[in-house]
């Protein structure tokens, strides 16, 4: 859709902030320049995307900031990211661009409504992908968007109105939810190159400040055994891969073990897990279809849980 964008560049839309920008009229090949810096990191790779020059892109970046009255990058030595300010225009953005591209779509008499979902990596697989796809085929008109990633990326980019309806993973009743179910979870070694005997205890967790990794460690140092991290990946398949190669031990959910896996229990002195639950958000006004499809993944996992 942003190539349809591209056919009015003149397209704007009014939009208040408080201060410099309260009234001011954002272009919307303004916004889009500011997305693609974001979304590549660079302004290089950003003016590639765009079939720009840099310095145009960066002119465009610059014009954007003076109309908000704020800085909205933080040009980096190695990167550029979001301020504040900027991760809140992001938001709004993305959504004005999306909305340009669906009038588009409806004045030309292709209307297409476009759901964007956001689900845990673990949930790609199997039924969640058989739903999806029953889902889309049902409702050609809707553009589904299916985003997977660590759940605290998840519900960050669900609060900054980038996905309308997520699954993540959450300590029980951390969050209001729409929906929640318990998540088992289990330990899990390597069935040919066990490593839960070794000391110190060789732990292979998701990164710093993942749900599973900070309960993997309270349970272990609360037996009192040594332990390092012997691995570390954000990917659901590299901490399975290394858990089955024999790198170390690690708490994942009961569906992501694998016949390469053997499942711990309290004869190996780890406790079952039971304080995270598997949440669904959107929001109160979501529209009919995303409720729809948030209906469907409820039925899914309560079936599942049963």
């Amino acid at each position: 859709m942003l190539e349809a964008v591209q056919s009015i560049p003149q397209a704007k839309i009014r939009m208040g902030f408080s201060g410099k920008a309260n009234g001011a009229l954002f272009d919307l090949d303004l916004l889009r320049a500011l997305l693609a810096v974001a979304d590549c990191g660079s302004f290089t790779a950003a003016s590639a995307r765009l079939h720009s020059t840099q310095s145009t892109v960066s002119q465009k970046v610059r014009r954007l900031e003076d109309m908000a009255g704020h800085e909205l990058l933080v040009r980096g030595k190695r990167d550029v990211r979001p301020t504040d300010q900027g991760e809140k225009l992001l938001a709004y953005a993305r959504r004005m661009l999306a909305l340009n591209g669906e009038m588009l779509d409806a004045l030309a008499g292709t209307a297409v409504v476009t759901v964007r979902l956001g689900v845990p990596e673990d949930f790609v697989a199997g039924r969640t992908t058989r739903l999806l796809a029953g889902f889309s085929r049902r409702h050609p008109q809707v553009k589904l968007e299916v985003t997977t990633g660590l759940s605290r990326d998840l519900a960050r980019a669900y609060d900054r109105g980038e996905l309308e309806l997520v699954l993540v993973k959450q300590r029980r009743d951390s969050r209001e939810a729409v929906a929640r179910w318990p998540e088992k979870l289990v330990w899990i070694d390597s069935a040919r190159h066990p490593a839960s005997g070794l000391d110190p205890l060789p732990l292979v967790a998701f990164p710093p400040h993942g749900l599973y990794r900070d309960e993997m460690i309270k349970v272990v140092e609360g037996q009192g055994r040594d332990w390092r991290i012997s691995f570390t990946s954000s990917s659901l398949f590299g901490v399975q891969a290394a858990v089955a190669g024999g790198l170390g031990i690690s708490l994942l959910p009961a569906r992501a073990a694998t016949p390469e896996h053997r499942v711990l229990t309290r004869r190996q002195g780890l406790p079952p897990i039971d304080s995270m639950d598997i949440a669904m958000l959107h929001r109160p006004m979501a529209d009919p279809l995303t409720r729809e499809l948030a209906g469907e993944l409820a039925r899914m996992l309560a079936h599942h849980r049963r």
